[in-house]
């Protein structure tokens, strides 16, 4: 959590356009975007929805977070940690988590050589964008996060933090069973 409460508020949307309906399923009782939404609550945000003009964010002149709703257990604390970093450094900063399947190279239809994956990083949430970013930007960012860190990379100084296992992204029904079953208690 945010311990200094004279820190200007950051604004913050929960992403779950392009996911399908994967986004409403539940874990822990609750829909995967309303347990997005009350962490970024809990982190100190200001949740934003879609209504809100990209002209309206840039004139606050705020940090704003981007956090994907197949992200739905990113603790608060992570959350606010990755605020605090950008905040400090003036960098976008990315929650990413470290990849564990095997990855195998293939070229022209041929499986090949299996990759060293220690230095390979899975783009989970969130992604903060500071103020000076928000006011680069010619629109609203893109919602598929592994493509903005990707497209911000190559104009901003962009930072990673490792988010821990219960901020991992989920892509199935089956995964919001394991995550919830990751989170209990």
């Amino acid at each position: 959590m945010i311990d200094d409460f004279d820190a200007p508020p950051a604004l913050g949307t929960v992403l779950d356009e392009g996911r399908g309906s994967l986004p409403f399923a539940l874990v822990h009782g609750e829909s995967l975007v309303a347990a997005a939404a009350w962490s970024l609550g809990e982190a100190g945000v200001v949740l934003v929805d879609r209504t809100t003009t990209w002209e309206t964010i840039v004139a606050t002149e705020e940090s704003l977070v981007l956090h994907d709703s197949l992200c739905p257990m990113a603790p608060p604390a992570f959350l606010a940690r990755c605020l605090e970093v950008s905040r400090e450094r003036g960098a976008v900063v990315v929650g990413v988590r470290p990849v564990t399947d095997t990855v195998k190279v293939v070229a022209d239809g041929v499986v090949g050589a299996t990759l060293d994956r220690s230095g390979l990083l899975s783009v989970a949430s969130p992604v903060v964008l500071p103020p000076a970013v928000v006011a680069a930007l010619d629109g609203p960012p893109g919602t598929d996060l592994a493509v903005l860190a990707h497209e911000l990379a190559a104009r901003f100084p962009v930072l990673s933090l490792e988010a821990p296992p219960e901020a991992r992204r989920v892509s199935s029904p089956e995964e919001v069973r394991l995550l919830e079953a990751l989170t209990l208690g």
